[in-house]
């Protein structure tokens, strides 16, 4: 095992971990990699060691070697590589109202339609729970209140059934309201077991608890606006100790005419998400009315946008519709905008070189792909066998996979595009016109290769902001080593996320909504604007919904506010900490949870994020 470890870190330069620098728990770098998975627990350390030995045998068999050199040479990084072998594919948005209405089986015995509410949500989290292991990436619910709602109506149905068989004076009217005041009660309950279920439920060997999105907010139905009141309100009150819940991810779907203007139905339901992610950082926003979601709308559930947490949309279909339901992404490579920036002697040879990468990782996304499809429904039986990714219904066991996954998206993601504005013109696109200009011009280029890749090989090729958490210091490390500290661009440990100004760079916000809307529109695999405030603001809702109606204003898709959200573990405490609580005044940091966003999902322990993306979050400044 010694000259295995010795011939990986050889061959494959900061890519492979020895087995012995796993083991070796005071390594911050592999304990952290990822921060939602314990890297001290066994079964972390375990699926470590599985990890670093797939990745060896993808770079060593399964990659052409024009690929392997690109890796190697950190020009491109292929995104869950450990994954390559097993034939993955990344994320599924999950049609949780088909699975509730026909039922579905675990593998270990099949689950009937609920009856209720309560059940509805406890089967809720068994789906996530039994998909989890069936892919690599994370997992959402796109219609979290319409696909509850008719469980909802069976709760109260119930409870006025019962009601109805009492002998008493009360009129039906009566009656109606005591069943809905009963019910109200039971989708709290059951919004509260959900959460608490997303936060403490296992998957993978045990050592990380499934990446959880929901999207909800459009359904005007008595029984729907009762799932996301009580959704937020059962985030509001946290869990067990008060403590913010940092699953599930969730999206509030801003839409004129449903949710937007204060006469329109559920707006009441819009200022009761203002006041959740001003207390707990969640739900973040995504705005049907952006151009690029509106021409998929036709009035319909299924028709609005719906996002993944970190940033994955999944929209346009070259096979068949066009919407999010039961497809997801497949997988995505990322390009070191900055390395060819440093390797380009001017603006042409930098277009050259990117129009070469990209077609690198065009062509290793499609091997990836004929590598995926010749998978058969056995080995991922929950998620092909149940009906959980669109046309599967239709797959015996035996079949393979080349049909169902061309309804899937395989993405181009790219990052460090302001560290490699610098390196071309002296300044990144939050600067000045003339870098945002290029900057633009980079990110059209990108967008463009993904459509041609798409026109030319019938797949649904697209363009991610690349999401980076481990990435994001990865490309630095080794960019460090070959061209030393160059200021600006490699002298942090990390590199900016994808076409974001930097998050060192004072700026208004407004104006980085400004800038960094129009690349929205590029970036049709995913993308998301963050805008840090100063200060905790549960008072401050205004400050909240002008940044939201901001965002809307200026074409953005998906968004969300940050703030600082502090928690003493000892005293249950929640707002702003400094150097000690002020309500039981401990001063020990251990006592102290400092929840953040990295990457489009919270961390409630900062000791468990990688290096690269603690210098990040100490370097952002706050937009006034």
């Amino acid at each position: 095992m010694g000259q295995l470890s010795y011939k990986v870190n050889k061959s494959t330069w900061g890519l492979i971990k020895s087995f012995e620098e796993i083991t070796n728990a005071s390594d911050q770098e592999i304990m952290n990699e990822n921060a939602n998975m314990d890297g001290r627990s066994p079964m972390g350390q375990m699926n470590k060691f599985g990890s670093e030995s797939a990745k060896f045998y993808a770079i060593e068999h399964q990659l052409s070697e024009s690929i392997k050199n690109s890796v190697l040479e950190n020009y491109i990084h292929i995104h869950d590589m450990d994954y390559m072998p097993m034939g993955t594919t990344t994320c599924c948005q999950i049609p949780l109202g088909k699975l509730l209405s026909t039922g579905f089986n675990t593998g270990h015995g099949f689950m009937r339609q609920p009856q209720n509410i309560k059940s509805a949500l406890a089967l809720a989290s068994i789906i996530l729970q039994a998909n989890q292991n069936m892919q690599h990436g994370g997992q959402a619910y796109p219609m979290f209140d319409y696909d509850l709602a008719p469980y909802v109506k069976l709760t109260f149905e119930k409870h006025l059934s019962r009601i109805n068989g009492y002998e008493t004076t009360y009129t039906t009217e009566e009656k109606e309201k005591i069943a809905w005041k009963e019910t109200d009660q039971d989708v709290y309950q059951a919004c509260e077991a959900f959460i608490h279920n997303s936060n403490s439920m296992h998957s993978r060997g045990g050592s990380q608890v499934p990446f959880i999105s929901i999207n909800y907010g459009t359904d005007t139905s008595k029984e729907g606006r009762m799932i996301t009141k009580n959704i937020l309100l059962a985030t509001q009150s946290g869990l067990g100790k008060g403590e913010t819940p940092i699953f599930p991810i969730q999206i509030f779907k801003v839409k004129k005419g449903i949710n937007f203007d204060p006469d329109e139905p559920n707006y009441d339901l819009y200022q009761l998400a203002l006041e959740t992610t001003a207390k707990r950082l969640f739900p973040n926003f995504s705005f049907i009315d952006a151009p690029f979601n509106l021409k998929y709308y036709d009035g319909t559930p299924e028709s609005e946008i719906s996002y993944m947490g970190c940033r994955t949309r999944v929209m346009a279909n070259r096979h068949g519709e066009e919407n999010s339901i039961g497809r997801g992404n497949l997988s995505f490579t990322s390009i070191n905008l900055v390395k060819i920036a440093l390797t380009s002697n001017n603006e042409e040879q930098f277009f050259n070189k990117l129009d070469y990468y990209c077609d690198i990782v065009i062509q290793q996304l499609y091997e990836r792909f004929l590598y995926q499809r010749k998978k058969s429904a056995q080995d991922f039986a929950f998620l092909y066998s149940q009906r959980i990714w669109r046309g599967s219904e239709e797959l015996g066991r035996e079949d393979t996979l080349e049909e169902v996954l061309l309804q899937g998206t395989l993405s181009i993601g790219f990052i460090g595009l302001a560290e490699a504005l610098k390196a071309l013109i002296g300044t990144h696109h939050g600067e000045n016109e003339e870098a945002w200009k290029l900057g633009y011009k980079i990110v059209e280029f990108l967008r463009k290769k993904a459509d041609q890749a798409a026109e030319q090989r019938n797949l649904n090729f697209t363009l991610i902001a690349t999401p980076a958490e481990g990435l994001s210091g990865k490309f630095t490390k080794r960019d460090q080593a070959e061209f030393g500290e160059i200021r600006d661009i490699t002298d942090r440990s990390y590199y900016t996320n994808s076409f974001h100004i930097p998050v060192y760079y004072p700026i208004k916000a407004i104006d980085k909504i400004r800038k960094e809307g129009p690349f929205h529109e590029l970036c049709n695999a995913g993308h998301i604007t963050y805008i840090e405030c100063d200060g905790y603001l549960k008072n401050n809702l205004q400050a909240i919904d002008q940044l939201v109606k901001a965002m809307y204003d200026n074409k953005i898709g998906y968004g969300s506010i940050n703030h600082p959200v502090d928690y003493c573990k000892k005293c249950s405490y929640s707002g702003i900490i400094h150097n000690e609580c002020p309500s039981c005044h401990t001063t020990d940091e251990s006592d102290i949870s400092r929840i953040r966003r990295i990457t489009g999902y919270l961390v409630g322990d900062m000791s468990k994020w990688n290096v690269a993306k603690k210098q990040e979050e100490k370097n952002r400044v706050k937009h006034l």
